[in-house]
């Protein structure tokens, strides 16, 4: 290792060559291209044996290339007096090398066909690119000696402006340190575009917005001291700005020097938890006669363990719900013997040497129970979300208030508030973090977290000198300073959260959490709580506010359309009419809650006015909802919904069955059943499973060619196809329906959803102006009330299983197969429902009429125009030679076969 010079700070190993930047990389670029060519020659040209023209000029195109590059070294030499010596060793090593090369590839050049001279002109040409690299990366390292003198001289400024006496002195010495700064940025913004490294080119990127935000908070910290140099905070808070301004300087000289491979960060690590559960689904999946018992059981459940102890964590986290606590324990015990049937599966299958007939259903059953778990932790975490990203600068303006009235006790009180609203926002982020896969979303996540937990010190130190001094107008004005600093990464965390929170999910929970808290308001009118009243009506309104947020990020990564402007529409009428509406009714009832006497009744008007209010604030919330929903890909979209859970009084986020289930896991459930019957009831099944494929088929078939946005008839045949593929599993014994009774309650689920696609169609049967098509419709709708009825008669039958001297007995399967069989038939009808739709929706619009179904294509799949490594394609072969055929030839064939 040798040093460049003795004053500078930068140590250089001529043994490496490694390029850092791109300029060094495109300025070297052309010399390499030359230098190849030359070298890669295959021989004489063809037009004259032994003599080349193109070897000539290129040995011309390297003289003159390593000329610029000696000519440019010593400019580069002169301008660095504190480099020139190693620059001028190197300008001269590239001048030797030049010449040397210049005379091989002369020679070269004169004699193609001689190895001997080629290989002196490869060794040349070696030795030239070698020489010039090294010249390139020390000029670049005189970039970077630049760069560490303007860092050193920003440190001297930056220990003028702390050390200051005076406001007037500090002034002149900021001012010198502003211009000391924009010269460095300058300088490091340039090396920074640069760098070939991203991770380095990001560190430098941070290291320059900390030392510019610092920057400017020094100068606010250190008049702060100068006025009141006998308050303790204002001397820590200026001494704490000022080792981050040296913090940040020590990152950008690191960034600039660093070389080789980046260390990893530990913003780098993505989605422990989330990871964790995609690992362990890949294994538990493998082939079952290579199962060993000794090796594969130890390891799957230590595995499940860790997964679990990350799931505690989470649900003991204190910003979690107790509710969802409970719920992510079950769904933790659920995946725990989940795991055990399988492996036990995996034990008979070895032992028996071939797959058993349960085994599929085991590793279904451990995706099913595994998927439940992920569901319940990501809901958990936008519950921490949607909780504690509200009325994210009330914390800080309470400090604020309270350090203004110089209450020191007051301040320390709201300190440890803020201070807990801090480091609930950093968990919650860490925790959005885990159950995420977006690796540049995290790394922007733990960004911003760790600046909440830097500046949160500085500000809890300003409200104490402020608290000390409460009229003093330069501890005013600092507070202001961190004021803005602090809501500035407060938004900052935000954006970076809500990049990795699911959007759709994020709405579904916040539409579930309106609704609780319109029923906590209504308690607490019942109770005569104005306290309470104004608590969660502010919460209402501070979620309102982050959806429309939410929401409006959203859409700007859409191209404007019919249906983003249906989004920003949803938004605008929620933000305007009745939010306002809204406040206005929260503040009247909060107000005649707290003036009227207990003595006096609540009116049930008023009651009944803010209940009112609270719908429309929701039914407004879920109308964005789908909104959303519209604009993304139903293959993207979840299908199970907070909301639906909590309007059916079973908020428990887990699929409808396995929630129905849960109880009945311990005992054989139907489906086990199914997979046992006797071959008679089998053939009777797969009978059955080849109508229901019949028509699922032919569903699907119509329904694949329209897209689902604005299209209710699509999305609820869509929804009926999926209900009609969870029974055609059951029946063949796999698939999350259990038993009897779930099929049973999923045929009634689908009637409800017929009943629903049949309103809609009737709307357009009376619209429709061909009485013909529209009498069609109407046929078909019958046929829907028919078989909706028949499905609740059916839906009333209960099955059992009964073990009767060792012979099963189940009672109820027929009844749930006519079940399935009606339901069979209600698909057949909504095939007929949906392309008769279609034709009176034409008609009308045609006769002017403009309905509310869009029928639109789907677009087709995109196909990629190269085709990737793999991709097998026919061979194209050359074709046959046409043969001509004679007419009188043909024609007498075919008389003589006549």
């Amino acid at each position: 290792m040798s040093t460049l010079s003795s004053n500078s700070a930068i140590k250089w190993n001529p043994k490496n060559l490694e390029i850092r930047t791109l300029s060094v990389e495109k300025t070297l670029e052309p010399l390499v291209i030359q230098v190849t060519t030359l070298v890669n020659g295959k021989g004489p040209s063809n037009k004259k044996k032994g003599k080349s023209k193109k070897p000539k000029a290129l040995a011309k195109s390297v003289e003159e290339a390593t000329a610029f590059f000696v000519a440019r070294g010593t400019e580069i030499a002169k301008e660095n007096p504190e480099l020139r010596n190693e620059i001028e060793k190197a300008v001269e090593e590239t001048e030797n090398d030049g010449q040397i090369m210049a005379k091989a590839s002369h020679s070269f050049a004169d004699d193609p066909c001689s190895s001997m001279k080629r290989g002196s002109m490869v060794r040349a040409a070696r030795a030239l690119l070698s020489s010039v690299t090294k010249l390139l990366i020390l000029a670049d390292m005189a970039d970077v000696y630049r760069l560490l003198n303007s860092l050193k001289i920003v440190k001297r400024s930056a220990t003028q402006v702390r050390d200051a006496s005076n406001p007037d002195e500090l002034k002149k010495r900021f001012h010198q340190f502003q211009k000391d700064m924009a010269q460095l940025n300058y300088a490091s913004l340039a090396r920074q575009n640069d760098l070939k490294d991203l991770k380095r080119r990001d560190d430098l990127a941070a290291a320059r917005g900390e030392l510019k935000q610092n920057g400017e908070l020094l100068y606010h910290a250190t008049m702060a001291s100068i006025e009141h140099p006998e308050v303790a905070a204002a001397k820590a808070n200026r001494d704490y700005i000022y080792k981050r301004v040296l913090g940040a300087m020590e990152r950008i000289t690191t960034a600039v020097q660093a070389s080789g491979s980046s260390d990893s960060r530990p913003e780098d690590s993505v989605g422990e938890l989330a990871n964790a559960l995609d690992v362990f689904l890949d294994r538990v999946n493998m082939d079952p006669l290579d199962f060993d018992e000794v090796r594969h059981r130890p390891s799957l459940e230590e595995r499940l363990e860790s997964i679990i102890s990350g799931a505690a964590l989470m649900a003991d986290s204190s910003c979690t719900r107790e509710g969802r606590r409970e719920r992510i324990v079950a769904e933790c015990n659920a995946v725990r013997q989940a795991l055990q049937d399988l492996l036990q599966e995996y034990m008979n299958s070895a032992s028996q040497g071939r797959p058993t007939d349960d085994l599929e259903h085991a590793i279904d059953s451990m995706k099913i129970k595994t998927k439940d778990l992920r569901r319940q932790l990501c809901k958990a975490v936008i519950d921490h979300v949607s909780d504690s990203f509200l009325n994210q600068a009330t914390p800080i303006i309470a400090l604020i208030e309270a350090a203004k009235s110089g209450d020191e006790k007051a301040v320390k009180e709201e300190a440890q508030i803020f201070r807990d609203h801090a480091n609930k926002l950093v968990e919650v982020a860490n925790l959005s973090c885990s159950m995420s896969t977006n690796e540049e979303g995290v790394r922007m996540v733990k960004l911003a977290a760790r600046q909440i937990e830097v500046l949160c010190p500085q500000v809890i130190n300003s409200a104490l000198v402020l608290a000390a001094r409460p009229t003093s107008e330069l501890a005013q004005q600092n507070m202001n300073k961190y004021k803005y600093s602090w809501l500035k990464q407060i938004e900052y965390l935000t954006d970076a959260v809500d990049e990795v929170t699911s959007i759709d999910k994020f709405l579904a929970i916040s539409e579930a959490h309106v609704l609780e808290d319109v029923t906590e308001c209504v308690r607490a009118i019942q109770g005569r709580s104005p306290e309470m009243l104004a608590q969660k009506g502010n919460d209402i309104l501070g979620r309102t506010a982050r959806v429309i947020q939410v929401v409006k990020n959203e859409i700007e990564n859409y191209e404007p359309d019919f249906y983003t402007q249906k989004v920003a529409d949803a938004c605008e009428t929620l933000n305007d009419p009745i939010v306002t509406k809204f406040t206005n009714q929260l503040e009247n009832s909060v107000v005649t809650l707290s003036q009227t006497p207990d003595s006096e009744e609540i009116s049930d008007d008023m009651n009944n006015e803010f209940v009112d209010c609270s719908r429309l604030v929701y039914d407004a919330i879920r109308d964005i909802r789908r909104a959303v929903l519209a604009l993304k890909n139903s293959e993207d979209v979840e299908s199970d919904s907070d909301v639906d859970d909590v309007m059916n009084g079973s908020e428990a986020g887990m699929s409808r069955v396995s929630s129905r289930t849960a109880d009945t896991d311990a005992a054989p459930t139907d489906q086990q059943l199914m997979r046992k019957l006797p071959e008679e009831e089998r053939a009777k099944i797969v009978a059955n499973v080849k109508e229901f494929q019949m028509e699922k088929q032919a569903l699907e078939s119509e329904i694949s060619k329209w897209d689902e946005g604005s299209n209710d008839i699509v999305v609820l045949a869509n929804v009926m196809k999926d209900i009609m593929s969870d029974m055609s599993n059951f029946v063949q014994g796999r698939g999350r329906l259990k038993n009897t009774a779930d099929v049973i309650l999923e045929a009634k689920h689908l009637g409800e959803v017929g009943n629903r696609l049949g309103k809609i169609a009737k709307d357009i049967a009376e619209s429709c102006p061909d009485s013909s098509v529209a009498s069609d419709l109407l046929a078909y709708l019958q046929r829907i009330s028919l078989y909706c009825h028949q499905l609740n008669m059916c839906a009333k039958v209960k099955a059992e299983v009964q073990n009767i001297s060792g012979e099963m007995v189940v009672s109820g399967v027929e009844s749930a197969m006519s079940l399935v069989q009606n339901a069979r038939n209600l698909v057949n009808a909504v095939v007929l429902i949906v392309k008769t739709s279609y034709v009176a929706c034409s008609l009308s619009q045609k006769s002017g009429q403009q309905g509310g179904i869009l029928w639109k294509m789907k677009a087709p799949e995109k196909k990629p125009l190269v085709l990737r490594e793999g991709d097998r394609r026919a061979p194209v072969r050359k074709a046959s030679q046409k043969r001509v055929i004679s007419h009188e030839k043909a024609l007498g064939e075919f008389q003589q076969d006549l």
